[in-house]
């Protein structure tokens, strides 16, 4: 998934639900970021692989083919990508995979459905703390 385009996007997306990837590509396009959006894990895995990092990525748990554990475990390999800032969402809000997910190297989780205002809060601190 070779991105041809001027610039580098902001944040990357990955999440295979149409309503939640529509209504938080809105949310940072309302805040001048620039996205890319991947529908499954491995269109995550394959952006990953041949574009320069983005400054966060978005993860959802929960995705066919390569679940969220599984891209950021291949982020913290990736030495580009090792440093990029990851945030997981899920409706998954049991205690296991909160802790699998910082284990994997997520720096935040945020669960399903999520407050819009915190949403973009946690979203900027974790922009400002990887500037």
């Amino acid at each position: 998934m070779k991105v041809l385009s001027p610039y580098t996007p902001d944040v990357l997306i990955c999440e295979d639900d149409d309503h939640f990837s529509h209504m938080i590509d809105f949310i940072l396009r309302r805040e001048s970021l620039r996205v890319v959006l991947a529908k499954d894990g491995q269109q995550a895995a394959d952006y990953i692989n041949d574009n320069p990092p983005t400054r966060l990525v978005i993860l959802d748990v929960m995705m066919p083919f390569l679940d969220g554990f599984q891209i950021a475990r291949q982020l913290r390999n990736d030495p580009r990508w090792r440093n990029v800032p990851v945030i997981m969402l899920s409706a998954k809000s049991n205690e296991k995979d909160i802790v699998k997910a910082f284990d994997e190297g997520a720096n935040d989780y945020i669960i399903k459905p999520f407050q819009p205002t915190e949403f973009i809060a946690r979203l900027k601190y974790q922009l400002r703390q990887s500037a």
